[in-house]
């Protein structure tokens, strides 16, 4: 019998690393097939399942951090059948062994690994004696501490104008706080509005009195007062009780590279999330799944479920469809399908005489066929035509 027969055979775990989305909806969907295998799932962190797309509009929907979360590591492992380790750190793969190390030293074989390891926040060099003081809200606890900060103060400079930047402007204006709006592009949302699209958002969040602080970048932060000082790549200075960074993710890959897995932007896959290393799969924001990373809620539960039919014995493959992003700022919906091949951009606004209601389609230059949309305001109502007419194109 062979090492590969002996693993499946026997009775090793099921073993997932994070209990993020992407880990918990593996678990949930790979129970409904499998009641039985053993299953354990390892957390940096508390475990508690909540919904991580919630933190950047809680203010508004009036719900305390505590709230955000629907279940804790005890119930979620009553619900999987699952041994749940909290606070705890994998410290190195094995892959020869078909074992993980944690930080205690203890060692775990397990029959499949899957890898939900998530992604870290960017945080970009920047001088002065405030600049480890920026914080960045990446998980429910990182979002507990920027929650206590917010008590005592008023005025908030958010780093980066990308979908959480934009978003967490706008539910913190809503919440009654002044809040600068700082990103190095000319117009919000520069990685996935074209660009007069993303000038029209832009006035939006300006007439949502969000503070635009577009085509710079902070050189410094400093500690001034009861707050903090900005000084920004043009020479002008911004005061600000408490700094936010939110410029982006990197995929955690350092424990896949350490063990010899292929890595890129993120551990990289095949269309059916395997790695490069026998019985160990990756997901979510860590993976690079046929070479691209897709860090939003609808690709992840698309990967899970096709993970959760392999773990199971029945090969299935990724298979994406058109999967619209939803950016949840009310000062102006917007919803995007981020181009597919080659195109080009066309552009209306002011749709049905609403100032911010727009429409841009990325059109096939050949068939005129739509490979990808970003509808902002009134126009997001057409949607469910647009996506209706690219899947029947598919």
């Amino acid at each position: 019998m062979s090492a590969q027969e002996t693993l499946q055979t026997s009775s090793d775990p099921v073993v997932i690393i994070g209990t993020g989305l992407a880990g918990y909806t593996v678990a949930r969907e790979w129970r409904k097939l499998d009641a039985d295998t053993p299953l354990v799932l390892i957390s940096r962190d508390d475990g508690r399942f909540y919904s991580k797309p919630a933190l950047s509009n809680a203010l508004a929907l009036k719900k305390a951090p505590a709230q955000l979360a629907s279940f804790d590591a005890q119930a979620m492992a009553a619900q999987l059948r699952a041994d749940i380790l909290t606070h705890r750190h994998v410290q190195r793969i094995v892959p020869d062994e078909h074992s993980i190390v944690l930080d205690d030293g203890q060692v775990l074989r397990y029959r499949a690994l899957v890898l939900a390891t998530g992604a870290d926040a960017r945080r970009v060099p920047m001088d002065g004696d405030g600049a480890n003081d920026v914080l960045s809200v990446n998980d429910l606890a990182d979002y507990e501490r920027f929650r206590e900060r917010l008590r005592d103060c008023h005025s908030v400079a958010m780093l980066g104008a990308g979908l959480i930047g934009c978003e967490f402007a706008n539910d913190l204006v809503s919440a009654g706080h002044a809040v600068s709006l700082i990103d190095p592009a000319d117009a919000p949302l520069s990685r996935l509005l074209p660009p007069e699209a993303g000038k029209v958002f832009g006035l939006a969040l300006k007439a949502a009195r969000i503070d635009l602080r577009l085509g710079v970048s902070v050189c410094s932060v400093a500690r001034h007062e009861q707050g903090y000082r900005l000084l920004l790549s043009d020479g002008s200075q911004l005061d600000a009780d408490i700094v936010v960074s939110a410029i982006g993710l990197a995929s955690r890959t350092t424990l896949a590279r350490d063990a010899g897995l292929d890595v890129a932007d993120g551990i990289v896959t095949d269309a059916w999330c395997r790695t490069s290393a026998p019985d160990i799969y990756a997901l979510g924001d860590c993976a690079a799944i046929e070479g691209r990373v897709r860090p939003y809620v609808l690709p992840i539960m698309h990967a899970a479920r096709a993970l959760a039919q392999c773990l199971s014995g029945n090969l299935t493959r990724v298979d994406f469809p058109v999967m619209p992003v939803v950016i949840k700022t009310p000062a102006v919906p917007a919803v995007v399908v981020t181009p597919d091949g080659h195109g080009h951009w066309k552009t209306e606004t002011g749709i049905g005489d609403a100032p911010h209601a727009t429409r841009a389609l990325y059109e096939d230059p050949h068939t005129g066929r739509v490979r990808g949309f970003a509808l902002l305001d009134a126009a997001t109502t057409e949607k469910a035509a647009l996506l209706k007419a690219m899947a029947s194109e598919a």
